[in-house]
């Protein structure tokens, strides 16, 4: 399992569609993801004050895109997913509180 934040606002953008793509695909034509074990440490560096967020599980065996682990912040690897995130691969929707 991988996992994407986002806000409750831009998956309402999507709601009616198959699949789902963050704010920064269009720009770095990827999109990120952690790791459960990387979650804490990506809200803390990237979603500090923001607040209405998601996160959401992602079963990468049933992703359509390529998925790949590239050395990220803090000489981390985390996973990139190359093309949008196809919906049947969402296995669950979390509201973070």
């Amino acid at each position: 399992m991988i996992y994407h934040i986002t806000t409750q606002s831009r998956w309402r953008e999507f709601e009616s569609k198959d699949y789902f793509s963050s704010e920064s695909y269009a720009d770095q034509m990827f999109i990120h993801c952690c790791e459960m074990k990387q979650v804490q440490g990506v809200l803390s560096r990237y979603f500090k004050d923001v607040d209405n967020l998601l996160l959401l599980h992602i079963d990468e065996k049933k992703l359509v895109a390529d998925l790949k682990y590239e050395v990220s912040t803090g000489h981390e690897k985390f996973p990139h997913l190359y093309g949008v995130i196809n919906k049947e691969a969402i296995e669950h929707i979390e509201k973070i509180i």
